[in-house]
């Protein structure tokens, strides 16, 4: 059973459910040391203080508000506990929207929420309540010193606690380059449309992402393993030079031609227009 990050309480109304935060999410990335090339010593980096130079351990340490330069106020745990006790212990539902209101582009973290002690009756009430309904949940919550805007999904037997991004953090698409909205503004017709449609239908199939993995992180560890084999493991691969800029085709993509041969159709054949044969003279 994984730690619990937060404990507090869900709370919408006179509803009050005990609550355990657990990250929904598993981090594989590659643990990759940075070493000096002259020697392949690791690299170290050190907590010192700016002003004697010396190494601080981490017991010396503690968190200040810069307000104004070179003068801190003191902040402890306790003392950002303190700030807003309710805001660090609750889970605080604003409102409740259909699911499909929120744009992806917001959601940025998963968490679990697991039901305290004595709450798995309210905790269930509450997911059934937002399966049901095809609601989440908006609600704010304090993670460490942060407080997050987030959305409280049913998801199969479990309440996942998605952070969300605010308003002001999401970059307005107003100044992208973005195709027209619309199929005429796009320069798309309608039978290109519909191929794309079936190309898609064909390749469409139930989600399984269990058959998705790193590929990347597996080729990069099997490169790992080949050069150990062959006792590489202080060499320096060289950047290939730069390989001649090829001749850029022109921009005039014949997009039904790319999609029948997506679908597995020969693309139609050119037309092409036969000059007329010269006149006989007359003999």
């Amino acid at each position: 059973m994984p730690r619990a990050l937060w404990k507090g309480a869900i709370s919408f109304g006179l509803v009050h459910i005990p609550v355990e935060l657990i990250s929904g999410s598993k981090d594989h990335e590659l643990d990759l040391s940075m070493l000096d090339r002259r020697d392949f010593a690791p690299i170290g980096f050190k907590r010192y203080n700016k002003q004697t130079g010396k190494e601080v351990v981490w017991d010396d340490i503690i968190k200040g508000y810069e307000y104004k330069p070179d003068e801190y106020v003191v902040l402890s745990d306790e003392d950002l506990k303190r700030a807003n006790v309710k805001a660090t212990q609750t889970i605080d539902i604003l409102t409740f929207v259909d699911a499909g209101d929120v744009p992806l582009t917001y959601y940025e973290h998963p968490y679990y929420l697991l039901p305290g002690k004595g709450g798995e009756k309210v905790y269930a009430l509450l997911r059934e309540t937002l399966r049901k309904s095809g609601k989440i949940g908006i609600a704010n919550v304090v993670i460490r010193t942060r407080q997050h805007l987030c959305a409280l999904v049913c998801i199969d037997k479990a309440i996942v606690l998605n952070t969300l991004r605010f308003a002001d953090e999401i970059r307005e698409m107003d100044d992208l380059d973005l195709p027209g909205s619309t199929l005429k503004a796009a320069g798309i017709t309608d039978k290109e449309l519909k191929m794309a449609l079936s190309l898609v239908e064909g390749m469409s199939e139930q989600w399984q992402p269990e058959q998705y993995h790193d590929t990347y992180r597996d080729d990069v560890l099997a490169l790992v393993r080949k050069k150990i084999k062959a006792k590489q493991t202080k060499t320096i691969t060289a950047p290939e030079p730069d390989a001649e800029e090829e001749e850029k085709p022109d921009n005039v993509i014949d997009l039904v031609a790319l999609l029948q041969q997506s679908l597995g159709k020969k693309a139609p054949a050119k037309k092409t227009v036969r000059k007329p044969a010269a006149k006989r003279k007359a003999a």
